[in-house]
């Protein structure tokens, strides 16, 4: 564990609750160089109504997860994630991880287990270091 881990999960933390979706608030940010470089929470698309579930409390299938919105965001600001850790509030899912693989991330800490391993499975055989801190 990093001397910095703790904050930047409780940072992450604070930035999961900007989040509208009621069922679970995710937050993410990417660092590198011991700098902020992207931020996320999961919610609608840009231009999307800021509703998350639908009438039967289901989460609507086009809702982004708060590591591709910091991945997407970071890709927009002509920053390079390429070498950097993400700090997530959950455990990425698989599609996140295949994300985050791609980013060129090395390093993944999360607080909250997800129910699925699949994404942190993937994580760990592309050879990027997992850590769950408490």
């Amino acid at each position: 564990m990093e001397k910095f881990d703790h904050s930047y999960l409780k940072m992450a933390a604070i930035w999961a609750q900007n989040s509208y979706c009621k069922r679970r608030q995710v937050g993410a940010l990417i660092v590198k160089d011991r700098m902020i470089i992207s931020d996320g929470y999961n919610g609608t698309p840009s231009g999307f109504e800021n509703i998350c579930e639908d009438e039967n409390g289901v989460t609507k299938p086009y809702v982004l997860h708060a590591e591709a919105n910091a991945i997407t965001k970071v890709a927009k600001s002509g920053n390079s994630s390429q070498g950097s850790t993400l700090y997530v509030t959950a455990s990425p899912c698989l599609e996140c991880a295949k994300l985050i693989i791609q980013a060129g991330i090395t390093r993944v800490v999360y607080r909250d287990e997800y129910r699925l391993t699949d994404g942190v499975d993937l994580l760990r055989k592309a050879g990027i270091e997992v850590e769950k801190v408490d």
